[in-house]
């Protein structure tokens, strides 16, 4: 078998653009992947193009021999661009490999160590009560028992401090108030905090509601930060989606500044590379929680690696909405994705012709304002 072509196509899910990569084969066996949305997606395209020329005629099962290839080409580190162009090509490759033995692709990772996979999601809500509705209906409809929010209530760049705090307090207390007991709630606060200060007193106003995590308080830059902010916590302190390989995940771990590590399949090289780094954390008894914002695509990798990853905790997971383009995705019952034993590869079959029709939607981060007209972290 060998890699006669490889596409890419920009379609949408919801409000954000997706770039998808299909792998072809002389056999007549073809894979699908999801690369990461940085913002810049018309960029990757071209990196796919140039990747092709890289393995054309490979076996696509080598997937251990062509990423070493790609990296060692590259020779430069890739960049955040190219390890999603990778991550693509990755997912791609899998399908292709475990369509071609007849077997789900947790079957080639060694097996699935759990039967079933559980996921959380963001309720939504702009006051404490919208959200306790929207988790009440979550619960209802899908079996979500665990979820996570924003700890930010007021304007983070444009408010005193501790009342940023005493806000989310307040929020956490309604939320821990007006759901069962059993619920599980994480907080994200989304690497808008550059004084490790601040980000311990944020988590000290959590801390009495039992937080389920605390997500990437600070800047992923200087690793040693949280290693001593993890020092001072007393709940479980989550980051990773702003790395990448596996070096600099055992950056993270050397510094003990994580108990959960939150690595991206979309972004960080794809799925070898996440079995990688979740390897190294299990080694330092921390579990994988996936960082998974994109769409039913990406789940459906995440799906097989978190189903053969002992350490692995819970996914992030979006309902797939509006998507046109996954036929049958991965949809949660009583708050878990089930495993689909009966379907090669990733489980998924993708309609080639709807994702054909170029559907870009111009999409970019935007800075907040600060008072004195600076601006500050997303």
């Amino acid at each position: 078998m060998k890699i006669t072509a490889i596409k890419s196509y920009m379609t949408r899910c919801g409000q954000r653009p997706r770039v998808l990569v299909k792998v072809e084969t002389d056999d007549g066996i073809c894979g699908w992947g999801e690369a990461y949305n940085h913002g810049p997606d018309r960029s990757i395209p071209p990196i796919v193009d140039y990747i092709f020329t890289m393995i054309q005629g490979e076996d696509p099962r080598r997937i251990e021999y062509i990423m070493l290839k790609l990296y060692q080409q590259f020779r430069f580190p890739p960049g955040a661009m190219g390890l999603a162009a990778f991550s693509a090509v990755d997912h791609a490759l899998w399908d292709i490999s475990g369509k071609a033995a007849g077997l789900p692709v947790y079957m080639l990772l060694g097996g699935h160590a759990r039967d079933r996979v559980q996921v959380y999601t963001n309720p939504g809500g702009r006051t404490a009560e919208e959200a306790v509705d929207n988790v009440m209906r979550l619960n209802q409809e899908w079996g979500f028992t665990a979820f996570k929010t924003s700890p930010y209530k007021v304007p983070a760049h444009a408010t005193r401090w501790g009342k940023v705090c005493e806000e989310a307090a307040h929020y956490f207390a309604a939320l821990r108030h007006g759901t069962p007991e059993h619920f599980e709630f994480a907080f994200d606060a989304h690497a808008k905090i550059l004084e490790p200060i601040k980000a311990l007193q944020l988590a000290n106003a959590l801390t009495p509601y039992d937080p389920f995590f605390y997500e990437e308080p600070l800047r992923p830059e200087h690793i040693p930060a949280w290693g001593r902010l993890r020092q001072q916590l007393q709940v479980p302190l989550a980051t990773g989606e702003s790395l990448y390989s596996r070096f600099e995940f055992l950056d993270l771990m050397n510094a003990q500044g994580a108990d959960i590590i939150q690595p991206d399949i979309c972004a960080c090289g794809g799925l070898l590379e996440m079995r990688k780094i979740a390897a190294i954390a299990e080694a330092h008894y921390v579990t994988v929680a996936p960082h998974n914002p994109m769409g039913p695509l990406a789940t459906a990798v995440n799906l097989h690696f978190a189903a053969a990853t002992p350490n692995f905790k819970i996914l992030e997971y979006k309902l797939p909405g509006d998507n046109r383009w996954l036929k049958d995705p991965y949809v949660p019952t009583d708050g878990f994705l089930q495993l689909r034993p009966d379907r090669s590869g990733l489980g998924i079959e993708v309609d080639e012709e709807v994702v054909s029709q170029d559907a870009y939607l111009h999409w970019q981060r935007t800075c907040p304002v600060c008072p004195d007209g600076s601006t500050g972290y997303i």
